[in-house]
């Protein structure tokens, strides 16, 4: 419930006011039975009209005014509501857009999408009936009791029985019920998952034919989904025949009770009738207020695991907290002398790794291990290696996307650790294996590389990537981009990419396996193009020799260790997986 209050500071009025008028409404209420009792031993035992007639006007009144002060309420319990919604979906987004690699990594896309839709959804609704029900319904629970106290002692005794033991059973099924319904947010994690990767791989599936293993594999997290749904409601809902039973035995006793009483002239008929009311009345309130229990407990289960995304920090999280798959970056520490050491560098050297190791969450190996080596400024550095041998491992550590589990990354004289993550990538330019376009237009997906290009520098930069032609012939800069840009080919989409990076005029461009989707003579055009730039550093990744053999320092990594690092000739010479690599593209001369 904290959790709901530190939400709703920016909201003092409306959760004020909201609890205020419902607070209101159930005062208007606690009169009825008291009103009905006058209409019924004085109106109705005395034959007088007038009194029936102007206690009819009263209830009329109170039930106008119960309708106004509850709409009241209800409209200031939305717009809490709606504004703490609205505002935790603005700083979870927030949150996920300035979270590195690692902790996207850990979390899971998929989780991610569910805390900012449903979750937050069961956190809006949570905060109405909150504010609508959490002060209201025990009111007229007590506040009957109270009455009751002052009609009839004997009678209302019944009530010191009936409410502790209601009590006792909805404290005990929300106890149990939290947890439950966090497996249930846990389960359809794993369903979102699922559809995610059905919709972003349908073609692999159709492809390959496994519809059948797919919808298979998702019957089977969907059924484990709905067990658990109907498991946990199954639980909850035992609250309410519970109750149905306690109070109608409650009800029971007091109608005995009350006959009792009022044969031996203690209280009147209309008196007996007003406690009746008042147990009809905590009846309903305690209905509602079950369902409400279960309600919050969803909504407190939701609020949890939004709250553990907005307040987690950066290499913080516990083991097992979020999902495996990125880098242990626990307990990382940086040597002060070693950073003293690699600030004192000459900046020449624009990137230096020293004895640089980087493990995965859950991995029994390195992806990368013990690499060492530094490259000045202008100098272009070809990586090469097999699949999984560690290169995109490698450049990411550049412009910290992932911290090294072990040595040092200095880059533009400052050590990755500690240097402002943002201000490091604004100088860099990267261009990722998968090539990403965002909906919107060529123009719009330049301004992400350079928010203040002007239209000769976007054209600049396309005719280099050798994208001008293309984007001519399909609206210029104002050409529509679709979702994930699926209206351009795969070398189009990476042509794009490597444009919206170059119109950044990055210090450093790392190119990550971004041209295997175009043929050897444009590859050929953008290299000479990027070579012409000046003063970038430049790293390319590739598994094509012919990309790399022209850089000035060429990386060879084999399963995760550098095997080889120097130019082409030297490495022909030296290293045995290169030439092998080489000779498996080039013919070997005779």
């Amino acid at each position: 419930m904290k959790i709901f209050l530190s939400w709703l500071k920016n909201y003092k009025k409306e959760a004020f006011f909201a609890p205020f008028f419902k607070l209101t409404e159930a005062c208007f209420e606690l009169f009825v039975p008291l009103v009905m009792a006058r209409i019924i031993d004085i109106g109705i035992v005395k034959s007088d009209k007038s009194v029936i007639l102007q206690n009819g006007i009263i209830l009329i009144a109170l039930a106008a005014a119960g309708l106004i002060v509850a709409i009241t309420a209800q409209y200031f319990a939305a717009r809490a509501a709606v504004g703490v919604s609205g505002s935790l979906r603005k700083q979870l987004f927030a949150r996920i857009m300035s979270m590195e690699a690692s902790e996207v990594d850990k979390a899971g896309t998929s989780t991610l999408i569910t805390r900012m839709t449903s979750d937050i959804n069961q956190v809006q609704t949570g905060v109405n009936m909150t504010l609508r029900l959490l002060l209201r319904s025990p009111i007229i629970v007590f506040g009957a009791m109270i009455m009751a106290f002052t009609i009839d002692v004997p009678s209302a005794l019944i009530f010191c029985v009936a409410v502790p033991v209601l009590a006792v059973i909805v404290i005990g099924i929300t106890r149990f019920s939290i947890p439950m319904f966090s497996g249930v947010q846990k389960l359809l994690d794993s369903v979102m998952l699922s559809s995610r990767e059905n919709l972003t791989g349908v073609r692999v599936i159709r492809a390959f034919n496994l519809q059948d293993d797919e919808k298979k594999a998702f019957t089977e997290k969907n059924t484990a989904l709905r067990k658990k749904q109907i498991s946990a409601s199954n639980f909850t809902a035992l609250t309410n025949p519970v109750t149905f039973i306690i109070v109608n035995t409650a009800v029971m006793f007091l109608i005995y009770k009350g006959a009792l009483r009022v044969n031996i002239g203690a209280i009147t008929q209309g008196e007996a009738v007003a406690i009746l009311n008042y147990m009809s009345q905590i009846l309903v309130e305690l209905l509602k207020l079950t369902n409400l229990i279960v309600t919050i407990t969803k909504s407190l289960a939701s609020a949890q695991r939004v709250s553990a995304v907005l307040e987690k920090q950066d290499g913080s999280s516990k083991q097992g907290e979020w999902s495996d798959g990125s880098p242990d970056n626990s307990g990382i520490s940086s040597s002060p002398a070693a950073e003293t050491a690699e600030t004192s560098r000459s900046f020449s050297d624009i990137v230096v790794f020293d004895n640089v190791s980087l493990r995965y969450s859950g991995g029994s190996e390195p992806a990368i291990s013990d690499i060492s080596f530094s490259v000045k400024k202008g100098q272009t550095v070809g990586v090469i290696g097999g699949t999984g041998s560690g290169k995109s491992s490698l450049v990411n550590l550049i412009p910290g996307m992932y911290e090294a589990t072990g040595g040092n990354v200095t880059v533009l004289g400052e050590n990755v650790r500690s240097t402002d993550r943002v201000k490091l990538r604004e100088r860099i330019g990267v261009v990722p294996q998968k090539a990403v376009l965002f909906k919107g237009t060529v123009r719009s997906n330049m301004l992400i590389g350079n928010g203040n290009a002007t239209d000769e520098e976007m054209i600049s930069a396309l005719k280099k990537a050798q994208a001008f032609d293309f984007i001519s012939e399909k609206g210029g800069l104002d050409a529509e981009v679709l979702q994930s840009g699926r209206n351009f080919s795969g070398g189009q989409r990476q042509r794009l990419t490597i444009a919206r990076a170059l119109v950044r005029k990055p210090e450093i461009l790392i190119l990550d396996d971004s041209t295997s989707a175009l043929d050897f003579l444009t590859e050929k055009r953008i290299r000479e193009e990027i070579a012409g730039i000046g003063d970038s550093t430049v790293f390319i990744v590739s598994q094509r020799a012919s990309s790399v053999m022209n850089a000035d320092m060429i990386i060879v990594l084999d399963d995760g260790k550098a095997v080889g690092i120097g130019t082409h000739e030297e490495l022909l010479k030296t290293c045995e997986v290169y030439e092998e690599i080489y000779y498996s593209q080039f013919e070997r001369k005779t």
